[in-house]
Formats: C-alpha cells, sequence, structure tokens
C-alpha cells in the first residue's frame, strides 16, 4: 500500500469514527480548541464565497440561560400536548411554549423519509430505556435537547434569508468541517435541529440581524464515556442515493 492509499483508508475511518454526542461532561471547551475549529471550518466551499451565515457561540451564564428558557417552554408545551383538547386551547391562548421560528420539527415526516426517522428514533429510545407508549418518559428524554446534552458550549447557526436553500448549504458544509475538526480535537458534537423553534430567546442574548434565520444548533464538549455516544445511526446504502439515468446509454 502506498502513501496515497494510506492517506484515504485512514481518512475513510476517520469520518466512519465520527458519532453524535448525546452526553457530554461539564469540562470546559478550551478558547484555543474552539477558535481553531472555528478556522477550520471556514476552509469549506461557499456559494460564490459568499458565507451567507452567522455563528451565535452560547458559553457561561449565556448557555444556561438560553438553555433554563428552553427548558421552561419545553415543559409547558410538552405537557399540554399530552393532554386534551382544552389544554391545547390554553395553549393557544398563553402561546408561551408555541414555537416562535421554525414550526417544520413539529409537523410529521413525508412518507419516503418517515421510516429512516422511526428507525433511529426505536433504536435511541431503546437504548435510552424509553418504553413505546410512555410519552412522559419520551418527552423528558426528548428535554434533553434543550439542556444540550450537558454540553457546555451550544453553537446557534444562521443563515442569510436571500439565498434560501444555498446559504443552508453553505451553512451545512461548515457545521462537516466543523464538526470534524471538533473530532480530530478529541470533541464531541450533535447537531441539534430541535432547538430551531425559539429564536426569540437566542435573540434576547445576541445581537442578530432580522435578515438571518436560525437554521439548528450544535452542541460541542467533551463526550463522556455513556453507551449513547457509541449509538451508530443506520446509513443509507449508496444504491438508495444514486439517481440512475431513465435509460442506459
Amino acid at each position: 500500500m502506498n502513501s496515497n492509499e494510506h492517506d484515504a483508508k485512514w481518512v475513510s475511518q476517520f469520518l466512519a469514527s465520527r458519532r453524535s454526542t448525546r452526553d457530554f461532561l461539564p469540562t470546559p471547551v478550551p478558547q484555543g480548541i474552539l477558535d481553531q475549529i472555528l478556522t477550520d471550518s471556514l476552509t469549506a466551499p461557499s456559494w460564490s464565497n459568499t458565507r451567507p451565515f452567522k455563528v451565535a457561540i452560547a458559553t457561561g451564564d449565556v448557555r444556561d440561560r438560553i438553555s433554563n428558557e428552553f427548558l421552561s417552554r419545553w415543559g409547558v408545551l410538552s405537557k399540554i400536548m399530552r393532554k386534551g383538547v382544552k389544554n391545547k386551547l390554553r395553549l393557544l391562548y398563553s402561546r408561551y411554549g408555541l414555537p416562535t421560528s421554525n414550526r417544520t420539527i413539529v409537523k410529521p415526516y413525508v412518507a419516503e423519509l418517515r421510516p429512516r426517522a422511526q428507525r433511529v428514533g426505536k433504536e435511541l429510545y431503546e437504548l435510552f430505556g424509553v418504553k413505546r407508549g410512555d410519552r412522559e418518559a419520551r418527552d423528558k428524554q426528548w428535554g434533553k435537547n434543550y439542556a444540550f446534552f450537558g454540553a457546555p458550549v451550544e453553537l446557534f447557526i444562521y443563515i442569510h434569508k436571500s439565498l434560501h436553500v444555498y446559504a443552508a448549504s453553505d451553512a451545512g458544509l461548515m457545521m462537516q468541517n466543523l464538526m470534524l475538526s471538533a473530532h480530530a480535537h478529541g470533541l464531541g458534537t450533535c447537531a441539534q435541529g430541535a432547538v430551531n423553534i425559539w429564536d426569540d430567546a437566542i435573540r434576547k442574548e445576541f445581537d442578530i440581524s432580522k435578515d438571518y434565520r436560525l437554521l439548528c444548533g450544535l452542541a460541542i464538549g467533551y463526550p463522556s464515556d455513556s453507551p449513547v455516544n457509541q449509538f451508530q445511526a443506520n446509513r443509507i446504502s449508496t444504491d438508495e442515493m444514486i439517481v440512475r439515468p431513465k435509460r442506459d446509454e
């Protein structure tokens, strides 16, 4: 095996070794390492080099205030959604806990994508010991998203409204670089669509232009030794990804 083949094999193994971390240690992330992985993230390609994203970095008291507000709202929302129509009407009246930015995450997945989401959800909840039909336990586990799984750093990724899907594409490329750099530094990460629900709580802490919309969060920190951090979601095959020509040439 020549050096190029060795390097290529190492890269493939490194990529395959990354996991989403869902249980973090409280150990602070050194500022120097955080700066480096943010720098590495910007080596990703970008649409006409526009870099149409902003990153709000929540640590310390800011992180805790946002997390506490999220947990408070989730506590109200999850409890009411488990109960009857009257309680749901009360929620609509008070509006506290209702999504203020993105309602997509509370909608069901389309039929083509639903089985993949259902499979990973089933496997994760089984790992957590949450029984099927136990909505209270499920909601409690979901609520850990809003504690950022204990991560000491939470990034909130914003994209420029003018570029629509292209801004999201650029942000995804940037985030992948960031997560791989973090992995190389011994850190864990977890991209979190779940936090894209109460943008106003984040804007209360950061001066963010109205030209930008919240895309997702990204938890960063040192992984604990919890078994959940070794969980690997099922990957689709390349055959499922590739679109074939309508007819062979």
